[in-house]
């Protein structure tokens, strides 16, 4: 487990974040997977809170308004030192900013984007707030990644906008991208060509670190959960797709490091 609450550098996933009708019972489910406990955060966006492993902040949990009927789907927030200034970057760049910028409290400033081909992703601009305070350990944001059609396009879009160096897989049919920050690897980009879901469309999937996939799959399901995609071997460990009872799509991830 390391502990994570330096600034971070602009385009650097930093939070995840999920609105959702019921508040309380997606508390109970990802308390009971994940060993979250919870306190009020910030509720200029209606009622949220923020989800605590020892004590130390790794995501938060919002309500939407009963009249609200948008898809449920945990959003990646990447760093910014400007949030007004990137806002009006993603514009340039061909994005969209659905809420904001606005303050949330003293914590940050935020606003919600939507890049080129529709995937929602966040903006923070860090206050007292820098964004998940622990990595490594299960429960915790292991890795975030677009699922896209193509890597190609989008991948202009974020590289304008954060100036990202990008390390692509050279494969005919394999469209993956790696976004490095100071030499440091910190997202994905996937492209997945026909493979991409109609119903989502272009979206930010986020990672769940955990100590068994298999283990947490069948609690996903045991918690009134979906597992999409069984457990299985992939390049960066063990992983199994999974949906929360409202239908928010995450990833278990036992790590092979």
């Amino acid at each position: 487990m390391t502990q994570s609450e330096t600034r971070r550098t602009p385009g650097t996933p930093c939070w995840v974040s999920l609105m959702v009708h019921g508040l309380a019972e997606t508390q109970e489910f990802y308390g009971a997977l994940f060993g979250w406990e919870f306190r009020p955060g910030p509720n200029q966006l209606g009622p949220y809170v923020r989800a605590l492993l020892d004590g130390k902040e790794v995501a938060g949990i919002g309500q939407l308004p009963p009249d609200r009927h948008l898809p449920i789907a945990w959003t990646t927030y990447l760093a910014t030192d400007d949030a007004d200034a990137t806002a009006e970057t993603i514009r340039h760049c061909g994005g969209t900013v659905g809420v904001g910028p606005l303050d949330a409290g003293d914590a940050g400033r935020m606003a919600i984007a939507s890049d080129p081909v529709g995937a929602v992703f966040g903006i923070w601009q860090a206050g007292a707030h820098v964004g998940s305070a622990v990595a490594g350990a299960p429960g915790t944001p292991a890795w975030n990644e677009l699922v896209t059609r193509e890597t190609s396009t989008v991948g202009k879009f974020y590289q304008a906008l954060f100036g990202y160096d990008v390390e692509a897989v050279v494969s005919a049919d394999f469209d993956y991208v790696t976004l490095h920050l100071e030499s440091r690897p910190v997202a994905s980009l996937h492209g997945v060509g026909n493979a991409l879901p109609r119903d989502k469309g272009a979206h930010w999937m986020t990672y769940f670190e955990v100590a068994d996939v298999d283990e947490a799959s069948v609690r996903v399901a045991d918690l009134g959960g979906h597992v999409l995609q069984q457990p299985h071997e992939g390049a960066s460990g063990r992983l199994a797709t999974v949906a929360d009872p409202e239908g928010a799509v995450f990833t278990l991830v036992r790590s092979n490091g």
